[in-house]
């Protein structure tokens, strides 16, 4: 894996973009297209549109505001999204899609300024059939299991961020609750798209299998999702255990052991007895301690928490019910340095890592960033987390990533807003449907070398 430079955190891409289109004239054509409330050229709206979770990493932060939207569209279905796109793509517009802006490194942020498409009106589940779901690019993931459940089904997967829309998770998400059996959203989770480009000229073009991959994980710089189907399965009876530990190494001398189990847990969590202390008052968060959460299958409650005891832990709850699942993802994958982040705002920034080293190799690990601290996920094959440091500089972030890779860490840097996912052939099926580089610019730079996707897992 090749190692994160300063100049590969830093700096933006060009847009080719058309300059100067007439943004009066294209928030008229809109406007007909799509009522008056489905297109606003209001200050806050703009403003709002233009910003994303980006400010979680004090590299992009300091550089913000990076642009913003001259209009923002609010197509209500996918024909309407197709039709957004087509009209931009006339006046010459660039195109941002956004889902509930709830991504990480910028890449919702229109830098050229443009139009931002804003998806979550198109929100409605289309169908559900045996193994997987029909929804609009806007339908909140929360929305997506719900309906599967209501047909004896739940998702593969599902983001930390239960509520970022479907087109966004699939566009700019990677895993969440649900990847210890399925991996990351590129691995057979979809099954189908419709998607729009410039050059489909407002027809929405449905791929499906490999050609769907090309639209997964690129921000919208080779198309637009518009609708998408995704796989499910036979729902399981799950239960929210809560374990603490007196230390961290309790927990994860434990992590991967509950991941192995059959049925497979949906979710496997720890931090540290400092993040821990951050995460919302509960009583399953024992001051001092380590917190570990798993969402698991009904039948084996008795089997982890006798793997808990035995490594020195205790069970703090057991609780059931569809919003536990719910409670306990939201405290996985980035959201505890969140809070951690907002305890001390201003100290931490974080990079997302993986691998036996961060068990195997821990102290070292942790001595890379000054005031180190981790959270940590099982997966299928070896743990990953949220590595979270002082921020000193971009230079000494980039210096730490060389080092952990170094420890045999694997390493993605959330301090840039580059596709990283299959760059060259996402540049390449570009060059075919989105010739004049309108979507989404800024973020498919062919000179990119930093950290990609896949190098935590």
């Amino acid at each position: 894996m090749t190692g994160a430079t300063p100049t590969d955190i830093l700096e933006p891409t060009a847009s080719d973009a058309a300059p100067d289109p007439d943004y009066a004239a294209l928030e008229a054509a809109l406007s007909a297209a799509l009522g008056p409330r489905g297109v606003s050229s209001d200050p806050r709206q703009r403003e709002k549109a233009s910003v994303d979770g980006a400010r979680m990493s004090p590299i992009i932060a300091e550089q913000l505001p990076l642009g913003v939207a001259d209009l923002v569209a609010f197509p209500a279905d996918a024909e309407q999204i197709a039709e957004t796109v087509r009209i931009a793509v006339a006046h010459g517009a660039s195109v941002t899609p956004r889902g509930k802006g709830t991504g990480n490194y910028g890449q919702a942020i229109p830098m050229p300024g443009g139009l931002v498409l804003d998806t979550s009106r198109a929100r409605a589940v289309v169908e559900v059939g045996d193994g997987w779901i029909t929804a609009e690019a806007g339908a909140p993931m929360a929305t997506l299991e719900l309906a599967a459940r209501q047909h004896g089904q739940q998702l593969w997967m599902y983001p930390s961020t239960v509520h970022s829309t479907l087109g966004g998770f699939l566009s700019g998400g990677s895993g969440g609750t649900g990847s210890i059996a399925h991996g990351s959203n590129h691995e057979g989770f979809v099954l189908a798209l419709d998607v729009v480009t410039p050059a489909s000229e407002g027809a929405l073009l449905h791929v499906e299998g490999d050609d769907a991959l090309g639209y997964v994980h690129n921000y919208g710089t080779a198309g637009i999702i518009a609708r998408a189907t995704v796989r499910l399965e036979p729902a399981n009876d799950w239960r929210g255990l809560y374990a603490s530990f007196e230390d961290f190494a309790g927990s994860m001398s434990v992590l991967q052991r509950l991941a192995a189990l059959s049925p497979t847990p949906r979710l496997v969590s720890a931090d540290d007895p400092h993040v821990s202390a951050q995460l919302p008052p509960d009583p399953a968060f024992p001051e001092g301690r380590s917190s570990l959460r798993t969402i698991i299958d009904a039948s084996l409650i008795a089997e982890a928490s006798q793997i808990i005891t035995a490594a020195g832990g205790r069970v703090e709850d057991v609780r059931e019910g569809p919003q536990v699942s719910a409670a306990i993802s939201v405290l996985s994958y980035n959201h505890p340095i969140e809070w951690l982040q907002k305890s001390e705002p201003g100290v931490y920034f974080h990079v997302e890592v993986g691998g036996d080293a961060l068990i195997d190799r821990h102290d070292e690990v942790m001595a890379v960033y000054p005031g180190a601290h981790l959270h940590i996920e099982a997966t299928r094959l070896r743990p990953i987390g949220m590595l979270a440091g002082v921020y000193e500089s971009p230079e000494r972030v980039a210096a730490g990533i060389a080092a952990l890779t170094d420890l045999g860490v694997g390493v993605h840097s959330p301090h840039q807003w580059n596709v990283d996912f299959r760059l060259p052939e996402t540049i390449e099926l570009a060059r075919r449907t989105d010739p004049r580089g309108l979507l989404n610019p800024g973020k498919l730079n062919p000179d990119y070398a930093g950290p990609v996707k896949g190098a935590i897992r």
